[in-house]
């Protein structure tokens, strides 16, 4: 069978879905591909000329259309392009009043158009690992689509969206968010037939006033759905559970709780090799093992699980993958070094409750000679920084650990003086800066036999600590 041809919108249609006019160029012009970025442009790319706070995608037309692209979206206003020594047909530019809101327009019109079945998925934590999982779990039957790295906001999502125009059976979206609106916004983007809720934290909890505004402002994961749309949410979660009761839709739930609709029980840590449990659906149950570590990912299996056997994956083909499924990078990585290090690089991002749980797997591990930390400040917990990075000194100390490294400002600091105080030896926890200071310290400190866990936010870049690591111990 011949697949279908990639949607493309003419320039006219651009024009009416986005509010907008084309001031330059043919209407009629087809546009399949999309870019916002004049570093990654390719030739036929309709550029989105993105106005920021610190940039304006207008001074970058003429560069984006020098590269190849076949025309521009720019907001109304100001001088495009000077038209002086331009050869050919003029340049296609369609001028709107908000390019933003022109890239989410036109992303929810070519994923109307896609058919694809959308599957989005929100939670204060495992939203990546569990968009990751759902979709291996899906490629067993049809073509999926999942958004790149963390695409999740108000832009990496319709930039995401219009990556649908390869028309795949299925598309995994992970939304994100920092503040009370945004995943209302990304909703009504994306269009979900399946919404996925794996959690209520308190990663961003400075940008709220309490948790319970974290899980109001999850919650709109649940507006504006229709009778045959499907809530898949974690019964663990008493937050989740207090506001899921409203949803139009369907409701399948996942978790250790006995009344969980996909539920794990006699689960077995396997520490650094992973976890097993027995796994009840309403379809029937079977033993599944998993190399992805501790009970958070667990739950992320329990959530992908639930929504693959809902779209008809068998059970028996959910185990033959999970056994076979690896993190993605940075994110709980076990990477054992030829050097005798193991290394546990979850240094992508970090939020208290994350790293609790993976604290955790760390003091159940065995056969390492030592273990040691690196843990990097947890950003955007506002007035909350100096009490939640104090527990997490506390859990540090808890752990065992033989060794501990925190970078960043104020809030390491008072992570490492915490741990201390709770009775690790002070001369085995070192406060640092930066991740290039962590890094020179690590080398020197770090032994063959250790078991060493690298984590902490994204803007720490710990991620320095291990790709020291791995050069020191190749």
């Amino acid at each position: 069978m011949t697949p279908a041809a990639r949607i493309s919108l003419t320039a006219a249609e651009i024009a009416a879905v986005t509010g907008g006019r084309v001031i330059s160029g043919d209407p009629a012009r087809r546009i399949d591909r999309w870019s916002i970025d004049t570093r990654s442009i390719a030739p036929g790319d309709m550029f989105v000329a993105i106005r920021g706070e610190r940039f304006d995608g207008r001074e970058f037309v003429a560069a984006a259309l020098a590269a190849g692209a076949a025309g521009a979206v720019v907001a109304a206003g100001g001088t495009v392009l000077s038209g002086a020594g331009q050869a050919g047909p003029a340049p296609l530019v369609i001028e709107v009043a908000d390019t933003t809101r022109a890239l989410q327009d036109a992303g929810r019109e070519v994923r109307r158009r896609s058919g694809a079945k959308v599957i989005a998925i929100t939670g204060s934590a495992g939203k990546t690992t569990t968009k990751e999982i759902t979709a291996e779990l899906l490629s067993a039957k049809y073509t999926v689509f999942r958004n790149r790295g963390n695409l999740n906001n108000h832009i990496g999502v319709p930039l995401s969206l219009l990556e649908l125009g390869t028309r795949p059976d299925v598309a995994v979206i992970e939304l994100g968010m920092n503040h009370a609106g945004e995943i209302r916004t990304l909703v009504g983007l994306a269009e979900p037939d399946v919404r996925v809720w794996t959690n209520v934290g308190d990663a961003h909890a400075g940008f709220f006033a309490s948790v319970d505004a974290i899980a109001d402002a999850k919650a709109e994961v649940l507006e504006g759905a229709g009778p045959n749309d499907l809530l898949v949410w974690n019964a663990d979660d008493e937050r989740i559970r207090a506001r899921a009761g409203g949803f139009a839709g369907r409701i399948l739930t996942f978790g250790l709780s006995a009344d969980a609709d996909v539920r794990a029980s006699l689960i077995e840590d396997r520490g650094l090799d992973g976890v097993a449990a027995t796994i009840t659906t309403p379809g029937g149950e079977a033993r599944i093992e998993s190399p992805l570590l501790g009970t958070g990912n667990l739950l992320n299996l329990l959530a992908g699980t639930a929504i693959a056997t809902d779209l008809g994956i068998p059970l028996r083909e959910v185990a033959d993958r999970a056994r076979l499924m690896k993190p993605a990078a940075h994110r709980g990585e076990l990477l054992r070094l030829p050097g005798g290090v193991t290394l546990l690089d979850d240094s992508y991002n970090s939020s208290p409750a994350a790293l609790e749980r993976v604290l955790e797997t760390v003091k159940t591990a065995g056969g390492s000679a030592r273990k040691i930390a690196i843990l990097g400040e947890m950003l955007e917990l506002g007035a909350h920084a100096t009490r939640l990075h104090e527990r997490a000194g506390r859990a540090a100390a808890a752990t065992g650990l033989d060794l501990l490294i925190t970078v960043g400002g104020d809030a390491a600091r008072e992570m490492a003086s915490a741990a201390a105080t709770a009775g690790m030896n002070a001369a085995s926890v070192i406060y640092t800066t930066n991740s290039a200071e962590a890094a020179d310290l690590a080398a020197k400190r770090v032994r063959p036999g250790d078991l060493v866990l690298v984590k902490g936010s994204h803007g720490i870049r710990v991620d320095v600590v291990v790709e020291r690591l791995k050069v020191e111990f190749a």
